[in-house]
């Protein structure tokens, strides 16, 4: 049946997707989700239907929306991502993609020059965006003449391809023997010139990942929000766990530099961690699409779903120029893990975690 009203698609129903489709059906606009599995996103309210859908990273997966779009009459509906591997796929076969539905993901360029971490490291020294001191190697041998910052880690220039061929997202040393192992594990799957090498940023206990996010028109910021992540999941290097909003003006700028310089379009999250050596915030990577926390920045006064939609759907918006700070978002099943374990390594003391 022929739907009145264009919709959403949400892509992966994970919280973020939950919180998507919170957003755009408290408005009133259907929702349907997709997913690879059963999903959170799936029993809510306003999930007027879900699909299973094939693996995201293949073209099978747009094969599945468009035949989605035909069966379910979606024309015009929009494709909201909640997934990397998502955005790959709708990024390569956008132009299929269009003749059904509404799509801002960018074009292959920009999105290359984001996930693949050589392109987007070069990206940042062309804006002057401070990174971490960074290394490639062609081969194991390379790091015996190299005096590297230990501890280092190490990544995949593209970290969907390295965590799919690795079964980890990184890979922490502390001295070169570990490094030489480690870089010997990464061979037998993978080369190393496919990954890089940084300095790990040391914690003074109050330096924290930033998640500094935006909606750009063509590279140009209409609307941002700061979030600081207080706890993750690994500690220090991995997914938000207990989260709270901030103001950090000081990375308007950058920001703008390195976006305009990508002519991004859409909502993306930039990751930054201070250098507590040099009082600088150093550039971690982008991610273009919503995060595990976008939910946060709704409560704030940005509500990044609704925005989207009215943007896609070419309707009147005023884009908000504040929002609310020092409210906070907490995973409660993550977090109780993450503490747990932080509180049995002595990584945090029952004070803080009760202050918090």
């Amino acid at each position: 049946m022929k739907q009145n009203k264009p919709g959403a698609v949400i892509i992966e129903g994970h919280i973020q997707g939950l919180s998507n489709a919170r957003s755009l059906g408290e408005a009133g606009i259907p929702v349907y989700v997709v997913d690879k599995s059963d999903c959170i996103a799936h029993y809510s309210r306003y999930c007027k239907k879900f699909f299973r859908c094939p693996d995201y990273n293949s073209d099978d997966f747009a094969v599945f929306l468009i035949n989605l779009a035909k069966n379910e009459s979606l024309k015009d509906w929009l494709l909201l991502p909640s997934n990397d591997h998502a955005v790959f796929t709708l990024s390569k076969n956008r132009t299929k993609l269009e003749e059904h539905y509404k799509i801002i993901t960018s074009s292959p360029e920009v999105i290359q020059n984001i996930y693949d971490k050589s392109k987007l490291l070069k990206v940042a020294n062309e804006t002057n965006v401070p990174i971490p001191k960074t290394f490639y190697f062609s081969s194991v041998d390379e790091i015996l003449s190299q005096n590297l910052p230990f501890p280092v880690i190490t990544k995949g220039c593209n970290g969907l391809s390295f965590y799919k061929s690795m079964d980890r997202k990184a890979f922490l040393s502390y001295n070169k023997k570990e490094l030489t192992e480690h870089l010997n594990i990464v061979t037998k799957k993978i080369p190393v010139s496919s990954t890089f090498t940084q300095e790990v940023i040391p914690s003074d206990g109050n330096n924290k990942t930033i998640s500094f996010t935006a909606f750009c028109i063509e590279g140009i910021i209409k609307t941002y929000w700061i979030g600081e992540k207080l706890r993750e999941h690994p500690w220090q290097f991995g997914t938000a766990t207990f989260c709270i909003s901030k103001y950090y003006p000081e990375l308007v700028e950058p920001s703008s530099r390195i976006l305009r310089y990508l002519n991004y379009t859409g909502i993306c999250e930039i990751e930054y961690l201070k250098d507590p050596r040099k009082s600088t915030y150093l550039l971690i990577e982008i991610n273009a699409r919503t995060w595990l926390w976008v939910g946060l920045a709704k409560e704030c006064g940005i509500d990044y779903a609704k925005i989207i939609y009215s943007y896609a759907n070419q309707k009147s918006l005023v884009y908000p120029d504040h929002y609310t700070i020092d409210l906070k978002w907490i995973n409660r099943l993550t977090d109780t893990l993450v503490v747990s374990r932080a509180l049995l390594s002595r990584k945090l003391t029952l004070s803080e975690y009760f202050k918090s």
